[in-house]
């Protein structure tokens, strides 16, 4: 017979850096789970891939056994990563904060084509170019020279320095 499902709990953790402190510890104590086990599994599967944050499902079994399952990163963190930012734009439509091309945009939704609600590549390619533009990042065919003379400044485009 199989195990009943106590509970089911989502958590955002960085790759290979779980560990008992919050917001792990208190949402798998709360169920009677033990958190270093989790930490020590999740860190293990997640080596290689430290700094990205990662969505996991964990299901808590009333045993207080668990299981769980790591998702693809959120494709606001793998755009920012792609732009080179640290943060999206908080007027989207009006303040363009960077650019991505088509095939950055192609090799994102790859990544996350297992998680969404699509097996067509040209459709998973439209839901993240859909989230680029609500961040207010430009979806281009190719970085424009002055997009690439300025993250070789190290500047965002579209913005001079004042002199």
């Amino acid at each position: 017979m199989a195990k009943k499902v106590k509970a089911v709990i989502k958590l955002y953790c960085s790759a290979g850096q779980a560990n008992p402190a919050p917001p792990v510890g208190p949402a798998l104590g709360q169920h009677g789970l033990n958190i270093m086990e989790f930490c020590k599994q999740f860190n293990a599967k997640t080596k290689g891939r430290e700094g990205i944050i990662l969505p996991v499902i964990v299901t808590a079994y009333e045993d207080r056994s668990f299981t769980f399952i790591i998702k693809s990163p959120p494709s606001s963190i793998l755009l920012k990563r792609a732009c080179g930012i640290a943060k999206a734009s908080s007027v989207p439509h009006k303040e363009k904060v960077g650019e991505v091309t088509k095939a950055q945009i192609k090799e994102i939704a790859k990544i996350k084509i297992e998680d969404l609600n699509t097996n067509n590549l040209e459709q998973a390619m439209k839901i993240v170019e859909g989230t680029a533009r609500s961040m207010g990042i430009e979806v281009v065919e190719k970085k424009s020279e002055v997009s690439k003379e300025a993250e070789s400044n190290g500047a965002r485009p579209g913005r001079e320095e004042n002199k």
